[in-house]
């Protein structure tokens, strides 16, 4: 079946009004730091720190969201969403999130899962056919590539967990090359993408090794499919506008572009300059037919408090202001690690595994900081993250604006995970986040008293 663009029904235009309406304040409700059970002093400390990065122009500005039980801790601007104009980071501040719009993305296919549409081991070739019978890179040159058949068909969740063989293109490779030259990006629409796709080997064999890459975009057209509508109407009826999130989207609206970030690179000298085009993924206009597809991969535009509010329908095991949209076991499952049967079962070189949509902590020792297992998110190319800690029922956003240029996992392919974004600030970040930002003593002595208890 054909997808099909709707146009808005005026009910959902209103509920979008409505909703406007009720967050335009804050995306959820504001409460002191004591009163969710963190320590004023220690933000404070993390607020210090960020504050000095900025400053030393090491980004240009930053936006830092902490949530626990649905309540907001601390949210906080710093420095400057255009540097040559001196305008203020604000908190409705829009951003490129680029592959923060994966666990989107990996919602909506986890929605339509539920409904029954699909099993995750379902072979994509079913219901996308130019992904059948895929070919293997085993080795060549970019003019005669060599390649073998595929031992098993990519499934739905290879896609969902990177393990599809499906990767982003690394300059440094045959394999990579070909993908570059196929210019997917560029594609007019998700199926042109996926026709584009079916034509170029698989980088590995399907399920054998976790690659990052291109493989939540095919799910974007995987839910043009099976639901009939096209990907980006299906986002914004069935999550952006049931969820408040006014801001996010595929393209932003002319009213609102005065609120978008630039984002800077560093030069050579160490300067920090403007990027013109800093992802032809993110700067389409896929309302236009024949331009750009929505890319589910890396494509979305949002706010800090637009992703709260997502974020919180997670942690809430999947429901938001008295509205279901995922059931609380299928959270379950995309946050447990489906690399386990691996060896290591991690995101190499990183101490994590990876869920449905996004890393997750399977072993604080191999983490050497302090969190929770279990704990699911991901991070965008432009230094924006979420973590999202069910055990603590907190969320912890960080946007900052600088391009992972320098990063030496860009070209590895996992520019994506949160622990290869610049090691020096978010490393340091991620000790601030639960460290400094740890639960009250009180707290802490309560939970460890229930424990005994409970022995």
């Amino acid at each position: 079946m054909k997808p099909t663009r709707t146009a808005v029904p005026p009910i959902v235009a209103l509920l979008l009004l409505v909703f406007a309406l009720r967050v335009a304040a804050q995306p959820l409700p504001l409460a002191k730091p004591e009163e969710v059970g963190f320590s004023a002093e220690r933000l404070d400390r993390f607020k210090t720190f960020v504050k000095k990065q900025v400053d030393a122009r090491k980004y240009s500005g930053a936006i830092t969201l902490i949530a626990r039980n649905g309540k907001i801790a601390d949210w906080q601007t710093f420095g400057y969403r255009d540097l040559e104009s001196l305008i203020p980071m604000e908190k409705d501040t829009i951003v490129r999130i680029y592959s923060m719009s994966k666990i989107i993305t990996t919602v909506a296919v986890m929605m339509l899962f539920e409904e029954g549409h699909f099993g995750l081991d379902d072979s994509i070739g079913d219901y996308i056919p130019e992904l059948r019978n895929l070919k293997v890179f085993k080795g060549g040159t970019v003019e005669k590539p060599e390649v073998v058949d595929a031992v098993r068909p990519v499934t739905i969740k290879h896609l969902l967990t990177h393990t599809s063989g499906i990767r982003y293109g690394d300059a440094n490779t045959v394999g990579g090359q070909l993908y570059r030259n196929s210019k997917l990006e560029e594609s007019g629409s998700l199926e042109v993408f996926v026709r584009k796709l079916g034509k170029l080997p698989l980088l590995h064999q399907p399920g054998e090794k976790w690659g990052y890459g291109y493989s939540v975009d095919v799910l974007g057209r995987l839910v043009e499919v099976v639901s009939g509508k096209m990907f980006d109407d299906l986002l914004e009826q069935r999550l952006f506008v049931p969820l408040g999130m006014k801001d996010t989207g595929f393209l932003v609206p002319q009213e609102k572009m005065s609120r978008l970030a630039k984002i800077y690179e560093r030069s050579a000298a160490g300067k920090l300059e403007e990027r013109k085009d800093p992802n032809p993924r993110s700067l389409g206009a896929p309302h236009s037919p024949g331009k750009r597809m929505p890319s589910g991969g890396g494509g979305l535009f949002s706010t800090i408090g637009d992703y709260a509010r997502f974020g919180q329908m997670l942690l809430n095991d999947g429901r938001l202001e008295g509205k279901q949209f995922l059931g609380r076991k299928t959270i379950e499952l995309m946050r447990v690690n489906h690399l386990s049967h691996m060896d290591p079962p991690l995101i190499n070189p990183e101490p994590l595994g990876f869920g449905l949509g996004g890393s997750v902590v399977t072993d604080l020792a191999l983490t050497s900081a302090p969190g929770s297992i279990g704990t699911l998110g991901w991070a965008g190319y432009a230094t924006t993250s979420i973590e999202m800690d069910f055990h603590e029922k907190c969320q912890f956003l960080f946007f900052f604006f600088d391009l992972l240029r320098r990063c030496a996992a860009l070209e590895a392919g996992s520019c994506g995970a949160r622990t290869t974004t610049n090691r020096v600030a978010f490393v340091a970040l991620r000790r601030l986040e639960i460290g400094y930002l740890e639960l009250n003593s009180e707290l802490f002595t309560w939970h460890r008293s229930r424990k005994s208890d409970e022995k």
